[in-house]
């Protein structure tokens, strides 16, 4: 008899096991699905503001967009960087079709014509690259810097400390002299010197 508890105990440990993880697959898969709905949606947002600018003929304006579109893909090189290269895929497409129109619109704007060039001129994965290779120098650099000031602080604490020291040290020797006078002073005044 105990032996068909633990055969049904194990089974219905199996199936709970099962179900469970079937659960957390369906999760992850909503997961997957609301991030790619998110990418659509952020796509569609930047190819919207960027056929306002082209409809109003703004490059300065046009060249700002341009610009969210890198800070859009860092955001989104975050979270998954095969993401952020469809976003840039997406919006890649856009100004690709609409190139002739854009670069009406740009006329000379020397930085517009830049950030345009920056995001059509290579495909989705070498611009995620660049900008993954331009995070990790600013990120370095940031590193760098981190530790310089805090290698100028302990400098600094150090001076500070040699420099008080210094000063105890200097006060004793003023002090012990002091005392020394005193204590010869004391010493002539009972022998009567």
């Amino acid at each position: 008899m105990k032996k068909i508890l633990f055969a049904v105990m194990a089974m219905v440990a199996v199936g709970m096991t099962s179900c469970g993880n079937k659960a957390q697959q369906a999760e992850a898969a909503a997961d997957s699905t609301e991030v790619a709905i998110n990418v659509d949606d952020e796509a569609n947002a930047t190819i919207a503001a960027l056929s306002e600018q082209l409809q109003a003929g703004d490059a300065s304006k046009l060249q700002e967009v341009l610009e969210t579109v890198k800070t859009k893909v860092a955001e989104l090189i975050k979270a998954n960087p095969e993401i952020a290269k469809e976003y840039v895929a997406k919006v890649q497409n856009f100004l690709k079709e609409n190139a002739d129109k854009v670069k009406s619109v740009i006329g000379d704007n020397a930085a517009a014509a830049a950030a345009f060039a920056a995001i059509t001129e290579a495909d989705a994965e070498n611009v995620v690259s660049g900008l993954l290779q331009s995070v990790g120098d600013a990120a370095t650099d940031a590193k760098d810097a981190a530790v310089d000031a805090v290698d100028e602080q302990v400098d600094a604490a150090k001076d500070a400390a040699a420099e008080k020291a210094a000063e105890v040290k200097d006060a004793a020797k003023q002090k012990a002299g002091e005392a020394i006078d005193n204590a010869a002073s004391s010493a002539k005044e009972k022998l009567g010197l």
